[in-house]
């Protein structure tokens, strides 16, 4: 066995990049390699024979961790109450995604006595910066690798580096696309495919397309306490059995698929495809309550935050006193966002038909003042 100075622990997700680095930074680095696979709500269909398909691939152990309430709990909801959305309100289920990831890699890495962190991040933009600050912020002595920068090999080449090793991976040269997902829903990196053209039915696996939609819409009650959604059409339920019923409900009348170009670096942009039903629906709602529950300056100060709030997210600063320092003027924002929205879903539309807001003197007693309702 090698000493613990050639330890590797390396982000493992199941797709090609994380499963071809196993072999690559054992050939190249004279290393043995522990995996981490964290259960963010991504579904079975990911995290199915995961160990098993690390250990084929070359490594020596291989952790898969369930973090899906911590996930929802300490990242989902502070961003929700944060409406900390990208470019034109887009969710950022991928970003959000990353500081737990750092979390868990420093956390496996000092059990495990491993000098080196690695992750399967490509070689630009946001993703890898982001994912390499977090870590960095958490455990400066680290040394933090990314095989995708150094390695020089095309996405068709990856392949067939896997497939000369004889080695399982859920892409082919007929379906190259990655994907990123979680539980506050899935993208689709299309990087080279053509812009112009609609993506493929087969991309889309949370979200029905809007012909095949039912009929009739569906009116979705979400009900908020300072500022978290706490119960689904008078149902009351945990944080992550909300966003899932949320994200059921929305998915089957075809809300929350998005097509857009992201850049990734300077003068470098990419189609990426992704679906994030539970978080449309539920930023929408938070945002039409917290502006009917704050007062105009609070409201305006509040869509500031926002945007720094993303902005730090994307940039992979979650572990920062700046990050606390705007939590701390969430939190006291939300302290009147108590009420309820109502939400009419139907072929892919999300609008907002009902509110009600809970006077701060009473919200102990429940009795909501009904602001407007338009259902």
């Amino acid at each position: 066995m090698k000493n613990r100075a050639n330890r590797i622990v390396l982000a493992y997700s199941g797709g090609l990049t994380s499963t071809v680095a196993i072999p690559w930074l054992a050939e190249k680095h004279g290393a043995e390699i522990v995996t981490i696979t964290l259960d963010m709500g991504q579904g079975g269909e990911e995290l199915e024979g995961v160990r098993d398909q690390a250990l084929a691939a070359g490594a020596v152990r291989a952790h898969v961790l369930d973090v899906r309430e911590e996930f929802a709990r300490d990242y989902i909801v502070r961003a929700l109450k944060a409406d900390a959305t990208a470019d034109a309100n887009q969710p950022m289920p991928a970003a959000l995604g990353r500081p737990v990831i750092a979390k868990k890699l420093v956390e496996i890495a000092g059990i495990e006595q491993a000098p080196t962190v690695a992750h399967g991040c490509g070689p630009a933009g946001r993703e890898p910066a982001g994912l390499d600050a977090a870590i960095r912020a958490l455990s400066p002595a680290l040394v933090v690798m990314a095989p995708a920068r150094d390695w020089e090999l095309s996405r068709v080449e990856a392949i067939e580096y896997a497939a000369a090793r004889g080695m399982a991976i859920p892409v082919t040269l007929e379906n190259p696309y990655g994907v990123d997902a979680n539980v506050w829903g899935r993208a689709v990196d299309c990087a080279g495919a053509d812009p112009w053209t609609e993506p493929p039915p087969e991309l889309f696996k949370l979200t029905t397309a809007a012909a095949a939609c039912p009929n009739e819409p569906a009116y979705v009650d979400i009900a908020f306490e300072r500022g978290v959604p706490t119960s689904v059409n008078g149902v009351t339920m945990p944080i992550i059995d909300l966003i899932g019923t949320v994200g059921m409900i929305a998915g089957t009348h075809g809300v929350g698929r998005i097509d857009m170009m992201d850049t990734r670096s300077p003068g470098v942009r990419t189609r990426e495809v992704s679906e994030a039903p539970a978080a449309v629906v539920l930023h929408a709602a938070h945002a039409e309550l917290l502006k009917l529950a704050t007062s105009k300056d609070a409201n305006k100060f509040s869509r500031k935050v926002s945007r720094q709030y993303a902005d730090l997210v994307e940039r992979g600063l979650w572990f920062s006193p700046l990050r606390d320092a705007l939590d701390a003027f969430v939190d006291k924002a939300q302290e009147r966002v108590t009420g309820a929205i109502r939400l009419k879903l139907f072929k892919g539309d999300c609008r907002i038909v009902g509110r009600k807001v809970v006077e701060p003197a009473r919200a102990s007693g429940r009795r909501l003042r009904v602001v407007s309702k338009t259902h």
